[in-house]
């Protein structure tokens, strides 16, 4: 396995690092404390074509590999998490699902605005019960004719209210099965629901701990009439279709969290050096070293794991087990690189202002999104083989 990036691969990294230095990070804090998507940075994005990379020329796109996007990613994550999961999200659960299952007329219909940054969408699986466990989804989509009837709730979804969002797909259940053993078995759907359909709300943006800039709302649908040409892929396939995009996802979030990792990284090396106590930079201090040398190491084993995964994916190989790890690994890597880094920074880093006190309160949700650490390693261990 090689983890040299090719020179296409290090130019698009250094243009996107260079962007998100730029363009990205001097705007960060003041959008963080408005807690508001930059949709003027989300259109700079879209004209860099970052929304693109991974799908054809045909349909719009850069015709580049899902590892490029994933560079781009982990490129902004650097800065801003919450630019870097727009971009994630925006492509792995918006626009991703359509082009693989979409039929000719939902590509055509979607697929330009959303390819080209213009337009956003989100993807509707978590409810107040279900999530992982998305045999316990309760919102319902009844046939009527020529036309869906949905009605039920999700929540945590991303991009799903921004002024640019254009539709959210939601799973939901279309029928049930009643086996032998008398239990229930749930026939899971998926259903384009255009923003603005009667019926459907938007809850108000929720108060996180982090990512503020991220856009991320409760939905509730009520009586709420879509074409029945709006079934997204295969009757009864929603979350079997869900969990290949999920999949892939793990990759593009472990690439965002090993930015996190970098980030920290970086922040504290010039701060370290910076700084100066007792009449020396406190890079000096053995202590402060190691533990700036173990934050090294953590985004060294980060990158690795989400490089690999993604060669695999791009190569048609198996890559589930990968994912998992990757999403762990960096996960892990970018919550101790944000505290490592917040107590070199002492009483600065407890300054909202500073990059490692954002990315302390953002790196939390990289050991929870995408599936928990406890889920990756529920998965790790199947994938080994062991009943757990």
């Amino acid at each position: 396995m090689n983890y040299e990036l090719n020179d296409e691969e290090q130019a698009l990294y250094d243009r996107v690092k260079d962007f998100a230095d730029q363009v990205v990070a001097p705007a960060a804090y003041e959008y963080d404390t408005k807690r508001r998507l930059p949709l003027e940075i989300i259109a700079q994005m879209g004209d860099l074509g970052l929304f693109g990379l991974p799908f054809p020329q045909d349909v719009g796109g850069q015709g580049k590999s899902y590892f490029q996007l994933c560079l781009a990613v982990e490129a902004l994550g650097r800065v801003d998490q919450s630019i870097g999961v727009t971009l994630e999200a925006g492509v792995g659960l918006g626009v991703m699902p359509i082009y693989r299952n979409g039929t000719a007329a939902q590509r055509e219909e979607f697929l330009p605005d959303l390819i080209a940054g213009r337009a956003l969408a989100g993807f509707g699986l978590t409810e107040a019960s279900a999530g992982s466990d998305a045999g316990a989804t309760k919102t319902h989509a009844v046939l009527d004719g020529d036309e869906w009837v949905v009605n039920g709730s999700k929540q945590f979804i991303t991009n799903s209210g921004t002024p640019i969002t254009k539709l959210v797909t939601i799973v939901a259940v279309t029928g049930e099965e009643q086996r032998a053993d008398g239990s229930v078995k749930k026939e899971l759907s998926a259903i384009i629901v255009p923003n603005g359909t009667p019926g459907f709300e938007i809850g108000p943006d929720y108060d996180k701990v982090g990512w503020h800039t991220s856009d991320t709302h409760p939905l509730s649908f009520t009586e709420v009439r879509v074409p029945a040409a709006n079934l997204l892929g295969e009757r009864g396939r929603g979350y079997a279709n869900f969990l290949q995009s999920l999949d892939e996802g793990r990759i593009a979030f472990a690439a965002l969290a090993t930015g996190a990792a970098q980030g920290c990284l970086e922040e504290a090396i010039r701060y370290a050096n910076e700084r100066v106590v007792f009449g020396a930079n406190i890079g000096a201090n053995q202590h402060i070293a190691f533990k700036i040398a173990k934050m090294q190491a953590r985004v060294h084993q980060a990158r690795l794991a989400w490089h690999d995964a993604a060669r695999k994916m791009d190569a048609g190989k198996p890559f589930k087990l990968e994912a998992s790890i990757a999403k762990m690994v960096s996960g892990e890597a970018a919550m101790d690189n944000a505290r490592d880094a917040t107590q070199i920074f002492g009483g600065y880093g407890f300054m909202n202002e500073s990059p490692v006190a954002r990315h302390y309160r953002d790196s939390k949700i990289l050991e929870i999104g995408e599936g928990t650490t406890e889920v990756q390693l529920m998965i790790i261990t199947r994938e080994l083989g062991l009943a757990a």
